[in-house]
């Protein structure tokens, strides 16, 4: 314990030693500090006297007078106090409060003489008392590592924390009364299940002990949805956590959030512009505007976002033309012919080399908002061949900075004969050692093979999207708390 802590804790039992209580239960603010700083010059005419509420984030002593910055979830504004209107009290509050304390401040509209709009304190009160100190104040809170482990004094510091997670919540908010406006019913999947399934991803295990039984955590929501549809609920969506376990890096998290809906007898091309919108509205709703600077480049939601094919993208690229390719070796001989640095180590199956050479290059190119067009079927056994060309699936995905996006299936697969073909062919890749391959799921085969309608369906990745949106250089800094390794209490 610091020397800093021990005077802190001194304080405390000092106030408790008075009987006055440090901690009351309620409070009697009636202005936020933005609401008295919007309002200042009407307060300052009348002179009604107001209360707000707030921490201590800097303090100075000048003779009889003392001056706080009191901040709020709002923002921060200056405390004045005088001994003259205080009294005794003024002697206590000086001699027991600390930066970091959170206090409750009456009194009326003032303006010092620097002009500084400031509340003129009548009465204070100590709402709790911070045992520990706050990180210095002009440096702010610098240390990734604690920053990210204690967010609550990361939001204290740094402001652009807050605004960060602010517009994130918005964002959300407003994607939901989109999609609730628009006949969407959103509903909740399980988070346990037995068989993971919706996507490719190598899954988290738990052990229920009730039911001595392996349980994964959801790698997706697809599957449950999708049994929704086949239930005759034609437009569902749920926004929800999702996980896999697998690296983190700056674009990738453990658990993250995802969008998923489905829209059965849905048109391709009212799809695709649907789900524009939806990104649209949403920014819309948690910026006012549906323009965003992305990597430095202002990029307008507004309109249609331009198209290319997943072979193009490659061709452009690199110059490999994947249709000449027809097995892993010929993948991995057109990636060293022209000497790309791309390893294909764990990489199972003419899928997953397409991914891998996919995501290091055509992938990797695209910088602004771009739908590619026709995966390889082989990428998606949850997807419809597209009608055009079979051995592409009718998908599509917003790539960002290279990262994906939104993942859009315009025609989901709903032939439960050829879905279960996929299926054992993904068990066979497992087979094989895979651990990203999927599992035949006999429940979600059984609801297909009652009747799936012609169906669409999308996935957005709500961290990655609001990362792109505020400029956040990883993952990490859109969401609360993000996965970290465990701290050793020695």
């Amino acid at each position: 314990m610091t020397n800093e802590e021990v005077v802190r804790r001194e304080r405390l039992t000092s106030i408790l030693a008075q009987g006055i209580d440090a901690y009351p239960a309620g409070s009697n603010r009636t202005h936020t500090t933005s609401d008295a700083l919007g309002a200042f010059d009407d307060l300052l005419a009348s002179q009604r006297a107001v209360t707000i509420s707030g921490r201590i984030i800097a303090m100075r002593h000048i003779g009889a007078l003392s001056f706080l910055r009191v901040l709020d979830g709002t923002g921060a504004m200056q405390v004045v106090l005088r001994k003259d209107d205080l009294g005794e009290a003024y002697t206590f509050l000086v001699d027991h409060l600390d930066v970091g304390d959170i206090i409750e401040v009456s009194g009326v509209a003032y303006v010092t003489k620097t002009g500084e709009k400031s509340i003129l304190a009548q009465s204070a009160t100590m709402l709790a008392k911070a045992l520990q100190p706050l990180p210095e104040k002009w440096n702010g809170l610098q240390d990734i590592e604690i920053r990210y482990r204690h967010r609550e004094l990361d939001l204290i510091s740094n402001p652009e924390v807050r605004d960060r997670l602010v517009m994130r919540s918005k964002f959300i908010a407003s994607m939901r009364r989109f999609l609730d406006d628009s006949g969407y019913l959103e509903v909740e999947t399980p988070i346990l299940q037995s068989i993971p399934g919706g996507a490719s991803a190598r899954p988290f295990t738990t052990h229920h002990n009730a039911l001595d039984a392996d349980f994964y955590l959801r790698i997706a929501t697809e599957l449950s949805l999708k049994r929704l549809v086949v239930g005759g609920m034609e437009k569902v969506y749920e926004i929800g956590r999702c996980f896999r376990n697998e690296g983190i890096d700056y674009s990738h998290n453990p658990e993250f959030t995802m969008l998923e809906l489905y829209c059965a007898y849905a048109k391709k091309e009212e799809f695709i512009s649907f789900n524009e919108e939806i990104l649209r509205h949403a920014l819309r709703g948690a910026t006012g505007s549906t323009v965003a600077t992305i990597d430095g480049t202002m990029v307008d939601f507004g309109t249609s976002f331009p198209r290319i094919t997943f072979r193009e993208s490659i061709m452009n690229a690199c110059g490999i033309d994947i249709d000449t390719l027809k097995t892993e070796k010929d993948i991995e001989s057109a990636a060293k012919a022209q000497k790309l640095a791309i390893d294909f180590t764990g990489c199972i199956g003419v899928g997953e080399y397409l991914d891998a050479l996919y995501k290091k290059t055509g992938r990797a190119a695209i910088s602004t908002p771009t739908w590619v067009f026709d995966y390889p079927v082989e990428l998606k056994p949850l997807a419809r061949q597209n009608p055009e060309d079979p051995s592409k699936s009718a998908c599509a995905q917003l790539v960002i900075l290279g990262a994906e996006i939104v993942n859009m299936y315009y025609f989901e697969l709903n032939n439960p004969v050829d879905q279960r073909s996929r299926f054992e062919a993904q068990e066979a890749l497992r087979e094989q050692g895979s651990e990203e391959a999927q599992y035949l799921d006999e429940d979600f085969l059984s609801a297909l093979e009652h009747g799936m309608p012609p169906t669409s369906g999308v996935g957005i990745g709500i961290d990655r999207l609001i990362a792109f949106l505020t400029g956040a250089p990883n993952l990490k800094e859109v969401i609360a708390f993000p996965t970290l390794k465990p701290e050793r209490h020695e």
